[in-house]
């Protein structure tokens, strides 16, 4: 498979794009002013502890409280004490350092844990921890317990917190993990004296931006080539690769073309069909996408294909390929949370069972944790996408300024009789004479036209004169009636 990661760096913004066999797989934005907060740490102070949700509120400094669950605070105080009682560990002003596990999203709050962990490109420190872990993806039993043998000799000789190997780590030699983990030492050295000096609500330490988190985390060995448009960044990778991960100086490339690095493999188009609700598939088939503030559903239908043979062949087909189309959809929309999927009826278990097997080996490309049930009686499948960040949608979109984020508006007609019911009112309340009603065009074209008998029996009967001016600038649900 040939892979590409692409990086366009403005002073804005800094956008990334993976790329596998020419097709746009997963795109992470990160823009200047809104920059994502998962990694950073700071020195917090409880505002609010909630015994009957086991959790406390803590002000970080943002806007908004950020929520701390009793089961993120450290396993180490969580051992000594063996309450189940967050009373028994955090109090009303409190200071603590606290680390952000999961961005604000929506109106909810940052999700923050007193685990600190510190990644790095081979590991990751936990200074408070005291064990070691290596990542499930790696799956060599020998080498699972060659790296676990590396970790736990190098906390023996320094008697500091606790290491996980990444998948990174894998085949890598014991001396290059060693310094990456002195390395982490040294960094939490010159954390630790920050927070000896930090007061209340402040920032103590930012994790790496976009492009350099770049290559600590998405590079993997089948990448072929990494390009980035921006000279500055270019040498700022170059500078990281050198000293973290030598091997991969020789694919960095610094893109001078002058066709935009997105241009390339059409990444702006495949983003801008990434905020459509419809997604067509191959076969004549689409998806329907809706994300709502509870969960994600994904409803598939057949459109236009009908099949060859019988209809059930028809059906396994159009899901199968919904299927691919919606682990690479999840991945590039970066949906997380409660997914449903309604996938098309299926009589026979054994289709069931091969289409619910093609999503989870499409899945397992993904970087976020997911988790799938079986198959329901009705043709759904639950499953779950870890989320840490916005999605796609919500980092370059808004709610509908004039449907309100509803996807919908009244229509004209809904809007006349609206209308009428208003004028009833504002008569018997002020005993005027004349009214003007302002409103978009459509509807002032639908008074005046389809409901004009109406509008003449209204006037009759309240005698009263109704004016009406179309206003451009209104949207179909807006409207007023002033009293002249």
């Amino acid at each position: 498979m040939s892979e590409e990661i692409l990086i366009n760096v403005t002073p804005p913004e800094t956008r990334v794009a993976v790329i596998e066999n020419g097709i746009l797989q997963e795109v992470v934005i990160e823009r200047s002013r809104e920059r994502g907060l998962v990694g950073n740490i700071y020195k917090g102070e409880v505002c609010r502890v909630l015994p009957g949700m086991q959790a406390a509120f803590v002000d970080i400094g943002l806007p908004k409280a950020a929520f701390l669950h009793l089961s993120d605070l450290c396993a180490r105080d969580l051992e000594k004490k063996g309450s189940e009682n967050i009373e028994h560990y955090l109090h009303e002003g409190q200071h603590i350092i606290v680390q952000v596990v999961k961005d604000p999203l929506g109106s909810k709050g940052a999700r923050l844990t007193m685990e600190i962990s510190i990644p790095s490109r081979f590991q990751v420190y936990m200074p408070y921890g005291n064990n070691t872990g290596v990542s499930q993806r790696i799956e060599c039993d020998a080498e699972r317990s060659r790296l676990r043998a590396c970790l736990e000799s190098f906390r023996e000789q320094h008697q500091c917190g606790g290491f996980i190997a990444r998948t990174a780590a894998e085949c890598v030699e014991e001396s290059i993990l060693t310094a990456d983990m002195q390395f982490l030492l040294k960094l939490w050295e010159s954390i630790s004296a920050q927070i000896s000096a930090a007061k209340a609500k402040q920032f103590i330490h930012k994790d790496l931006p976009l492009s350099v988190r770049t290559l600590r985390d998405l590079y993997k060995e089948s990448i072929e080539r990494i390009r980035v448009d921006s000279r500055e960044t270019y040498q700022r990778l170059i500078e990281f690769a050198q000293v973290f991960v030598p091997a991969i100086v020789p694919i960095i490339e610094h893109y001078t073309g002058e066709c935009p690095i997105f241009d390339i493999y059409n990444v702006e188009d495949e983003i801008k069909r990434a905020l459509e609700r419809k997604v067509k598939l191959k076969s004549g088939g689409h998806l329907v996408f809706d994300q709502t503030e509870a969960m994600t559903t994904v409803d598939i239908n057949t459109g236009g294909y009908v099949g060859g043979r019988n209809l059930e062949e028809t059906i396994f087909k159009t899901n199968l390929e919904a299927a691919q189309t919606i682990a690479r959809q999840l991945r590039l929309r970066n949906l997380g949370g409660i997914i449903i999927i309604d996938f098309i009826d299926m009589k026979s278990e054994e289709h069931k069972k091969q289409v619910l097997r093609a999503l989870e080996r499409n899945l397992e490309r993904d970087r976020a944790k997911t988790k799938i049930s079986e198959v329901s009686a009705l043709g759904l499948v639950e499953m779950t996408r870890k989320r840490t960040r916005e999605s796609l949608e919500h980092v370059l979109c808004e709610a509908c300024s004039a449907c309100g984020g509803r996807g919908v508006l009244k229509t004209p007609e809904t809007m006349c009789l609206e209308i009428f019911r208003e004028i009833i009112r504002e008569v018997r309340q002020y005993k005027v004479q004349t009214l003007l009603v302002l409103a978009s065009n459509n509807v002032v074209e639908m008074l005046l036209d389809e409901e004009a008998d109406m509008l003449a029996e209204l006037e009759t009967f309240l005698g009263v004169q109704i004016k009406f001016r179309a206003e451009t600038q209104y949207n179909q649900e807006q409207y007023d009636v002033v009293l002249l």
